[in-house]
């Protein structure tokens, strides 16, 4: 049987841009993908930032099957009586090389797939790796069945369920305290109905995420990203919370379109696709040993993901990290050492961009962002101020320091107020 320079295990975005740096540098490379085509099994949000992909296909819109740009964002507080907003557009955000995109994964990972072919790298679809091929200490390829594929280097992208990062022994069973869990519809509407309805021209898009009622005060959040012709609506909740509160997601996500806020929104659409994902949230003390002889972890798998509440990003880590393993395994084939020594360098890779910076410049995040006031007692409190500043009763109008301090009475003492907004200073 063929003998490979390296076997991928997983065609999501790590997956696909280490196969395509090792496949331009002239290495073998077999990636498996255990869903029936690229992009069938998997899931995000629906919007990808900053540069990395364009570092792998440059000028990569002018082809790729990209939905819109981000130009504009907007973070809503939600309360059963209404909601305060912050909206932020930028024009700077819609020129070249663009700072974020709105993308559909089946689509996205599609196209993806199809450059790492081009490149010289064999897919393999349909196929779930079940085991690591281990000779003393070093990995040496995958089996699959009873068939077993033999490489120098295995790389895992297989996302945030890595049960074979597991088994490799580089990492303990998640805990829920670990994890939440998002799941997503995608409603179809007309391109003209949407650009109204978010007063959008040409490509311009808008990411919204949203905080309180959409989570029942849960810690999470809500999202909806537009694209062309349709949007992409879903909610992501803390796991422990879903199980200790016996919700379900998707329960939060039918009461979620139910808000009149998103009600309007997504008026008349139809729900062409449902998925559901799971997210490793916890940080710098999740992140599992990134390798040993012959194994790289990427992506989800190794819990490269960053989230501060204010922002939630996945995909850029995942392929910058799958760039940098490709990288690592480059370096190895020149020495023809794959030990764990030679591809601890990946891990220094890591640390010298901003995958490991963000995750140590944010690192109280994931501890402050389960604060169960943050998405239920702040959203309240949001609101409900706003509502008293712009409310006319004909009557004479109170200071606004007087107002703060009669909507916080008896609800969060002062003193507990200004703790959150210091542990909100260090963490986000």
């Amino acid at each position: 049987m063929d003998r490979f320079d390296a076997i991928v295990v997983g065609a999501g975005p790590a997956g696909c841009a280490s196969a395509l740096v090792m496949a331009k540098a002239g290495l073998k490379v077999l990636v498996f993908e255990r869903g029936k085509y690229v992009g069938a099994k998997n899931m995000w949000g629906g919007a990808f930032f900053g540069p990395q992909i364009n570092y792998l296909f440059p000028n990569f819109w002018e082809e790729a099957p990209v939905e819109r740009l981000v130009t504009r964002h907007v973070i809503s507080f939600l309360t059963g009586k209404g909601s305060v907003s912050v909206d932020f557009k930028s024009t700077d955000f819609g020129i070249p090389p663009y700072n974020g995109f709105i993308l559909l994964r089946a689509k996205f990972d599609l196209w993806m797939a199809k450059q790492v072919e081009k490149a010289g790298a064999i897919l393999a679809t349909g196929l779930k790796v079940d085991d690591l091929l281990v000779e003393g200490e070093k990995v040496k390829g995958v089996k699959i069945g009873k068939e077993e594929f033999h490489s120098d280097v295995v790389i895992l992208a297989e996302g945030a369920n890595s049960l074979l990062t597991q088994k490799a022994g580089l990492r303990k069973e998640f805990s829920s305290e670990d994890i939440k869990q998002g799941v997503k519809e995608v409603i179809q509407l007309s391109r003209k109905t949407i650009e109204e309805r978010f007063n959008l021209k040409g490509n311009e898009g808008v990411a919204m995420e949203f905080v309180g009622l959409c989570t029942r005060g849960l810690p999470g959040g809500g999202f909806l990203y537009t694209n062309k012709e349709s949007l992409s609506l879903g909610v992501v909740a803390q796991l422990s919370d879903l199980i200790k509160n016996r919700v379900k997601t998707l329960d939060l996500l039918e009461e979620f379109k139910t808000h009149p806020e998103i009600g309007k929104l997504i008026e008349g659409g139809q729900t062409v696709e449902y998925s559901a994902h799971l997210i490793p949230v916890a940080g710098l003390g999740m992140i599992p040993r990134l390798y040993r002889d012959g194994l790289l972890v990427t992506g989800d798998a190794g819990a490269l993901l960053l989230g501060t509440g204010l922002i939630l990003e996945g995909a850029n880590f995942a392929i910058a990290s799958g760039m940098a393993a490709a990288e690592t395994v480059k370096m190895a084939k020149e020495r023809e050492d794959f030990s764990q020594r030679t591809l601890s360098h990946y891990q220094q890779i890591l640390k010298e961009s901003f995958v490991l910076q963000d995750l140590e410049t944010f690192k109280k995040a994931p501890k402050f962002l389960k604060n169960a006031r943050i998405y239920h007692l702040y959203p309240e409190l949001i609101v409900e101020m706003a509502e008293k500043i712009f409310r006319n009763n004909g009557e004479p109008r109170k200071g606004t320091f007087r107002m703060v301090r009669e909507v916080l009475k008896g609800r969060i003492s002062i003193w507990q107020l200004f703790s959150d907004v210091m542990k909100a200073r260090k963490a986000i």
